[in-house]
């Protein structure tokens, strides 16, 4: 998720929960099923405060040891970059550095970690239990007007695009921003969809707008996805949540929607005021400009974020959760559909107790088998959805 606060930066806990207190039979499942984590924000947390995520890191999320002890093996990583970083010119830059930090965290642990490029490359890579670190961008904000930069990224890793973020872009309109730009896909945004097709590049509509949600789907020639969105049932009026009409369009297109864990996503109380938060940078944006044409001094954005953050204390979330929100994307959308994206890394703590770190998805097998999912739907929802896609995606794609 990536809100552009000072917690982004901040230290991250530890999990109270652990995958030792799951039952035996869900942490054998999670070590045998292949886990497919489409959205883990450890390179942007990198570039804030380095970390060697090859041994234990405390203060992250995702590292070895924990991704091992959960039975993680295929961990997208974020390659995220925000809209000031858009404006300001530097999310080309930004990009490239975090890829450069994904290749050498691979290279500094080749035994612990390895670039995966391709679906069909999972089964060999992460023989000796390597965790394979695949890489997706969020924000298309780095190929800028260029769409030749979208087969510089392919070639560097880069296996998804999140098309929008924060703020609408060039490519699409967002989520989170009540005046739209384009109402939907820009005419550039449309190319970037057809070039992304072309490439073998899945295209992702986790932070669009509606409108943008359903004009990607509708382009795409191939099934698309939701890296790390839940669905707007459990949170009304809550745009970043996808509504059931989209889920199902994704669905019936042969794609699939990638459970996020992150408060923000599956709690009411903390969605409303995620959409509080924007209104409020908004209005915030707007003073300043105001202020700044008047010729007086702007206020401080950090002094802003710090007071909503005192002001909007995160509410605590259980793993149910979580688990609702799985189980009624696959009763509305077919056990085919359903994935996990859990934002681990980019939510700044912010997370269900129970679903802390990469430690802990027994504790989320454990909970789909009580709630009597049999292992096949477990394994598909687990990774062999996401999987299934990016195949499709791979197979799609012009010869090269």
């Amino acid at each position: 998720m990536r809100r552009p606060t000072l917690l982004c930066c901040a230290l991250l806990f530890a999990a109270a929960a652990s995958a030792q207190e799951a039952p035996d039979a869900a942490v054998r499942l999670a070590q045998d099923a292949i886990i497919v984590d489409t959205h883990i924000d450890a390179p942007g947390i990198l570039m804030d405060r380095w970390a060697d995520l090859g041994v234990e890191a405390p203060d992250r999320e995702f590292d070895h040891p924990r991704a091992r002890a959960g039975g993680l093996d295929v961990a997208f990583m974020s390659i995220y970059t925000s809209a000031r970083q858009d404006d300001a010119g530097e999310a080309w830059q930004a990009a490239h550095a975090q890829i450069d930090a994904v290749e050498a965290l691979a290279a500094r642990h080749p035994d612990k970690f390895a670039i995966l490029r391709s679906p069909g490359e999972v089964d060999a890579l992460r023989e000796g239990g390597r965790v394979l670190l695949a890489m997706g961008m969020e924000n298309g904000a780095p190929i800028g007007d260029d769409i030749a930069e979208l087969r510089r990224f392919f070639d560097r890793g880069i296996r998804y695009v999140t098309l929008a973020h924060s703020a609408n872009n060039r490519i699409a309109d967002s989520s989170y921003m009540l005046e739209k730009r384009w109402n939907g896909l820009s005419p550039f945004g449309r190319e970037v969809v057809a070039e992304m097709n072309r490439l073998g590049i899945m295209v992702d509509v986790s932070h669009l707008s509606d409108a943008a949600v359903e004009q990607a789907v509708e382009l795409s020639s191939v099934p698309v996805i939701a890296s790390h969105s839940a669905l707007r049932h459990f949170t009304p009026g809550f745009e970043r949540n996808l509504s059931d009409e989209l889920a199902l369009a994704i669905a019936a297109r042969g794609g699939v929607v990638q459970i996020p864990f992150g408060n923000a996503f599956v709690n009411p109380e903390a969605a409303a005021d995620t959409q509080a938060y924007f209104r409020a940078v908004a209005d915030f944006n707007r003073r300043n400009q105001e202020l700044e044409a008047a010729g007086q001094p702007p206020q401080d954005r950090e002094a802003f974020e710090e007071q909503w953050e005192a002001d909007h204390p995160m509410p605590p979330t259980a793993i149910e959760a979580v688990l609702d929100q799985i189980d009624y994307a696959i009763e509305l959308l077919g056990e085919e559909h359903v994935g996990i994206g859990s934002d681990f890394d980019g939510v700044s703590g912010n997370l269900p107790e129970g679903l802390r770190t990469v430690a802990d998805f027994p504790n989320l097998v454990a909970g789909m088998q009580a709630r009597g999912h049999s292992e096949r739907t477990i394994r598909k929802v687990l990774g062999g959805n996401l999987l299934r896609v990016w195949k499709e995606v791979e197979g799609g794609a012009a010869p090269r």
